[in-house]
């Protein structure tokens, strides 16, 4: 995948403490320099007031981000609330669905600069800024952000089963769809590290604090002392739950509102959450790259703003006659005219000023066994 782009490597001075930018041929840093000049710095400062007032839009920005670049790379597809061919949009995937945080932040952030500079900045872009910018309001150094992504035009749930991971998947499996994304294990050990901030819902691991097996009720590989305390906050499942109500656990109880590497400690306190966490260190390859993390936040920390530009690469949209730059991030340009997306995810449920009456949407038909496939990604951020 990364064989498809050219990369050159821009100095710097040796005292900056921000990471050197990974530049793709098409993207560029200061790519809205001339054209919107505003423009990151106005995205850092919605973002930081967002954050201000709800801590949990730091990890969802990053998730979000991570969320949209892995399916059919960095286009602002999940944003979408409409494909314009009919099909259910990745957002409505429980992978994705009720659990995606940040969504007001990148509507806020898209509103505000089609006021200042129209149709110029494209949601994918806004995407990568608010990701970095959520990383660096965690406590991460800055970095930069080559920019020049353009907007897809299609979003379909149907291309996140079997494409994305999940929180039950191993090491193997991990590393191959990390591999088909043109990431290395080492992406995806130092990505995992997102994980030293924001949590899971509960039934995204109920099944290592009950009815682990035949032998055991729990998972023998956690922590004792962490499994009696998960399940004083974590009841045993119950099938008529609202997986909306499912309280929910920090992944770093120490730190888990800094961005650092934390976690990977965590992890070799056998305190990880997932069996996806806790695979990092049952792996021998892993785990060595997860005892090194631990002892270097420095070393960890510029890893990851490397892993997170690498990310942003994915399969872009760049120049004339790709994508589009939408007016608004939620539907592809044309059908602001007819509908207007409806926004639950405010907290107060404003309307922003080009509000409209929304047509109703056909309903979509579900088939059980794609229900369940998508059932295993829900809840988790």
């Amino acid at each position: 995948m990364l064989s498809l782009f050219l990369f050159a490597l821009l100095a710097s001075a040796a005292q900056r403490s921000a990471v050197d930018a990974l530049i793709v041929d098409g993207l560029q840093v200061g790519f809205y320099g001339q054209s919107c000049p505003e423009a990151e710095a106005t995205i850092s400062d919605i973002v930081n007031n967002e954050i201000a007032m709800d801590r949990g839009i730091s990890p969802g920005l990053i998730r979000l981000f991570f969320h949209d670049c892995f399916i059919t790379g960095c286009d602002a597809s999940i944003l979408l609330d409409e494909s314009p061919a009919g099909d259910v949009p990745e957002k409505e995937s429980s992978a994705n669905g009720f659990t995606l945080v940040g969504l007001r932040t990148i509507d806020i952030a898209k509103s505000t600069l089609e006021s200042m500079c129209p149709r110029t900045v494209s949601c994918a872009d806004i995407l990568a800024f608010a990701a970095r910018d959520a990383a660096v309001a965690a406590g991460l150094p800055s970095y930069d952000v080559a920019a020049g992504r353009r907007d897809g035009m299609r979003s379909n749930m149907d291309d996140l089963p079997g494409n994305f991971p999940v929180p039950g998947h191993h090491v193997p499996r991990l590393t191959e769809l990390f591999s088909q994304r043109g990431l290395s294990q080492e992406d995806m050990v130092v990505l995992s590290g997102a994980h030293s901030i924001g949590g899971a819902h509960c039934f995204m691991f109920s099944n290592r604090i009950y009815g682990f097996s035949e032998e055991a009720d729990v998972d023998p590989s956690l922590d004792p002392e962490f499994a009696a305390r998960l399940r004083q906050v974590c009841p045993p499942r119950n099938p008529d739950d609202d997986p909306q109500q499912a309280p929910k656990v920090k992944f770093d109880s120490q730190t888990g509102e800094k961005l650092d590497s934390a976690y990977y400690s965590e992890l070799l306190a056998r305190r990880g959450l997932l069996t996806s966490d806790n695979a990092l260190i049952e792996d021998p390859q892993t785990r060595a790259m997860v005892e090194a993390f631990a002892g270097d936040d420095a070393m960890w920390q510029q890893k990851f703003a490397e892993a997170m530009q690498r990310v942003g690469m994915l399969d872009v949209l760049i120049g004339e006659g790709k994508g589009q730059v939408r007016k608004q991030c939620r539907l592809v340009n044309g059908q602001e005219q007819q509908q207007q997306p409806q926004l639950p995810w405010f907290r107060h449920q404003q309307r922003l000023p080009w509000s409209r009456q929304r047509r109703p949407r056909r309903p979509f038909p579900h088939h059980p066994v794609a229900d369940l496939i998508n059932g295993f990604f829900r809840g988790f951020h």
